[in-house]
């Protein structure tokens, strides 16, 4: 079963909490636990005004959620982190409030944002990502509202063209406030010319009655103050008049519905106002507004208290004119406590929509898409469920310690820095860093130097190495550090910030060492696409490896991807597909897959490898069709190994440079407890990253996972 779809509109007033509510009526029935989130909203935290969609899902459907829960930021927010930069912390908040969501609920229902403020295009685009790195499908919701259907047309293109560019995938299509008499035509031009045959199309009419604002409504966003008639607010205003002119004119132009707007010094519009409403000849007026800060004089309201009808009378300090613009803009809501509207916005979503394909759809659609943010976003609490500890060599290097920091702040592991105590302890003071409580040891001194020194003399005397030498390896931090995961006294380590990967792995091959029934440490990189993640190896250890070490690599990937929650299906890469290529290169990879194959039989029976294969073979589904049609893993790959280091560090940069890929690692596999190197140019958030897979890596080899 699918757990969440995102709501979003081509532009303002389409009509889209009328259908969030259609939404959440159908999931409703079908689903035990539904949780509302809003990702951005426009409302105002200092006057403590909360979203009107929230308010209204929330207490209809008596969710039990707190208020703060549902949504990440106000819209002033989210463009004060876009104005200084920080887009990318605007994501991993929203990610983080709707995972935090996600916990406690079966199915989440996102509402995208209310386009105030910019353009359609520049919000369907934040909506578009938003909901990728959310992992929902999408159900769009076009206006239609005196439109014509060319018009109509070419809004839904652009916007499912641009959602089909980010890779989201379009469960529906609802175009609200249509006229009747363009349904079909909508319906059918859109089937055939601009949606697939997959997506469902509905249409919807334009019901006045909720298009129309309530006097209540206006007299909120007007910041008006009520003068008569408070218990009739609910009344809806279909229309709005200027009384400025004679009597007999004006009566003329009374309808329905209509707000009658006027200098509050006309007593004689205030009388013929209220008159027309208990005359059984004139239309019902909504309302009376009165401006200029203006109110009846004494004799007026004695004369205004003595009808037995009233209407609502209001009044504004804006000036007849503007304050008419102002009532013009006003944009209907269904609100909470306007149980007509919504009773009457639930009836016309059901009366026009199959609720059962619609529901079947909706929580039958699964969204395959993993974003770099999701990925990253699962790392981090993958690793914070059962806390690691671990060791971080380079103690006083700045990006190391603003690593730390934010591991620690989020508790995502317990962390050992290394080096000198009193100038760390400098560092963090000068970089104003919150690091309470970090664990630092200085080598010198430390109370299990000797059963080091001397473990690692064991370790390696059959090298020909003496005492001297052991102590001297041992006052070298990644040494220290290698030997304090072996001991126990940590998880695993990081390092490479500001030492090359020989500084890191060499203790690593010579403390830790392999796994059993592996002679070879290797590595891959998660290559996160924008809507995928992918697994090289070995793009940073071994130049040359032999079939042999190949078949190592392979299993060992896989093994990894695994861990990761990344289902392995293991492309044996090489310039030749299948049987057609000859050469020493081919067949040294055709060998590693008779060998993957061979050893996989005990360990992993169900893995799914094949090779060698060409890349495109291995991700293109058009391909592998012509190339391998047989094959269960070609164009369907998850794991790619490739023959040797040159063509694996160079694709993986290729790729990394080309697509916009967010390359994690190179992350070492085949060690008995877990070491990884860092880049010397690694930001912060590599770091951050690198740390998380080290402590799942410890997990998995506690069988934690």
């Amino acid at each position: 079963m699918s757990r969440n779809l995102f709501v979003t509109a081509t532009e303002p007033r389409s009509g889209k909490s009328a259908i969030s509510l259609g939404v959440m009526e159908v999931l409703a029935r079908n689903v035990e636990r539904v949780g509302f989130f809003r990702p951005l909203i426009n409302a105002d935290l200092d006057t403590k005004k909360k979203d009107n969609d929230i308010n209204l899902i929330s207490s209809h459907y008596r969710l039990g959620i707190p208020y703060e829960a549902m949504y990440a930021y106000t819209t002033t927010q989210a463009n004060d982190l876009i104005t200084h930069g920080k887009y990318e912390e605007l994501l991993e908040g929203i990610v983080g409030k709707y995972k935090e969501l996600e916990k406690t609920n079966d199915f989440v229902l996102c509402e995208g944002t209310d386009f105030v403020g910019s353009t359609s295009a520049f919000e369907l685009d934040i909506n578009a990502e938003i909901s990728n790195n959310l992992g929902c499908p999408v159900l769009l919701v076009a206006n239609a509202y005196q439109k014509t259907v060319d018009e109509v047309l070419r809004s839904i293109e652009m916007s499912v063209g641009s959602l089909f560019d980010k890779g989201c995938n379009v469960v529906a299509t609802v175009v609200n406030r249509t006229d009747s008499q363009n349904d079909e035509e909508i319906t059918k031009r859109l089937k055939t010319n601009v949606l697939n045959s997959e997506q469902l199309v509905y249409t919807l009419p334009d019901e006045k009655f909720l298009g129309s604002p309530t006097v209540r409504e206006i007299v909120r966003l007007m910041n008006a103050e009520v003068l008569y008639g408070e218990e009739q607010l609910n009344r809806h205003v279909y229309s709005f008049t200027v009384a400025a002119m004679q009597l007999r004119n004006f009566l003329e132009r009374i309808k329905y519905g209509t707000l009658i707007i006027t200098p509050g010094d006309r007593a004689d519009v205030i009388v013929a106002c209220l008159s027309a409403v208990s005359s059984t000849s004139m239309p019902n007026i909504a309302g009376i507004m009165l401006t200029g800060g203006l109110k009846p004089e004494e004799s007026v309201c004695k004369l205004i208290e003595g009808f037995s009808n009233i209407v609502p009378i209001i009044s504004v300090k804006g000036d007849t004119f503007p304050s008419a613009i102002s009532v013009d803009n006003v944009h209907a809501v269904i609100s909470p406590e306007n149980q007509r509207k919504i009773t009457r916005a639930l009836e016309i979503f059901e009366r026009n929509i199959d609720v059962e394909v619609l529901g079947g759809k909706i929580l039958e659609t699964r969204v395959s898409i993993v974003t770099p943010k999701m990925f990253e976003y699962e790392l981090i609490q993958k690793a914070r469920a059962h806390k690691q500890h671990i060791v971080l060599p380079e103690g006083q290097e700045e990006r190391i310690l603003r690593a730390a920091e934010i591991l620690l702040r989020r508790e995502v592991v317990d962390i050992t820095l290394l080096g000198n105590e009193q100038q760390i302890r400098n560092k963090i003071a000068q970089l104003r860093l919150r690091m309470e409580g970090i664990n630092i040891i200085e080598l010198q001194g430390f109370p299990f130097s000797d059963d080091y020194v001397q473990t690692y003399y064991d370790l390696r005397k059959h090298k020909g190495i003496t005492m001297e030498i052991a102590r001297d390896n041992m006052s070298d931090v990644s040494f220290f550090g290698a030997m304090m995961v072996r001991k126990g006294h940590a998880d695993g380590m990081v390092s490479g910030a500001v030492h090359t990967t020989q500084d890191t792995i060499r203790p690593a091959f010579e403390i830790i060492k392999t796994k059993p029934g592996f002679s070879v440490v290797s590595s891959v990189f998660f290559m996160c696409l924008k809507d995928r993640v992918l697994v090289y190896g070995d793009c940073a250890v071994n130049p040359d490896p032999n079939a042999e070490r190949l078949a190592e690599i392979a299993l060992s990937s896989a093994q990894t991807a695994r861990i990761f929650g990344i289902e392995p299906r293991v492309a044996m890469l090489s310039y030749s597909t299948g049987e057609s290529g000859k050469g020493d290169d081919v067949e040294k990879v055709r060998e590693a897959t008779r060998i993957a194959r061979e050893m996989s039989k005990e360990s992993d029976p169900d893995l799914k490898l094949e090779g060698p294969m060409q890349y495109d073979a291995a991700v293109d589904p058009e391909v592998a069709r012509t190339k391998m049609p047989e094959s269960e893993v070609a164009g369907n790959a998850t794991v790619f190994v490739f023959p040797d280091l040159n063509t694996g560090n160079n694709t993986y940069k290729a790729v990394q440079r080309s697509a916009n890929a967010v390359a994690i690692g190179p992350v070492l596999q085949g060690l008995n407890k877990p070491v990884n190197d860092l880049s010397r140019g690694c930001t912060v958030a590599d770091i951050v990253n690198t740390v998380a897979i080290t402590a799942i890596q410890a997990q998995a080899d506690k069988g934690l996972l």
